[in-house]
């Protein structure tokens, strides 16, 4: 059973051995963004809990999405793409079917019908 610490830290140190200890357990996300979310906690009046387990579904998050890059880099696409991106205006009208409008002036991209 470990022993209980019972420090009257003062706010300087606190930050400082939080500092540390995410430094030492590899938390990044903690550390970067532990006094934001302490000084937002005190202002919201949150539980230990609640400050808690926001702290640490800011790092899942993270980690999750630097997972996600990580991943698309090691894949090696020759370059980034993705739907948000895609320009359906930029589309040239050569490229449809002659009978078919084009889909910004229908409104709709599923007007397009490919024959």
């Amino acid at each position: 059973m470990t022993a209980k610490r019972n420090r009257g830290l003062t706010e300087q140190a606190a930050d400082t051995a939080v500092d540390q200890a995410c430094r030492m357990l590899r938390l990044p996300t903690i550390r970067t963004q532990y006094p934001e979310l302490a000084e937002a906690a005190a202002r919201d009046q949150m539980t230990y809990r609640g400050f808690l387990a926001e702290l640490l579904l800011s790092e899942c998050d993270d980690r999750a999405r630097r997972r996600s890059e990580r991943r698309i880099k090691a894949a090696g696409f020759p370059r980034e793409k993705s739907i948000r991106q895609f320009d359906f205006d930029a589309t040239p009208s050569s490229m449809l079917p002659p009978s078919t409008p084009s889909p910004s002036a229908t409104g709709s991209r599923r007007a397009c019908r490919c024959v």
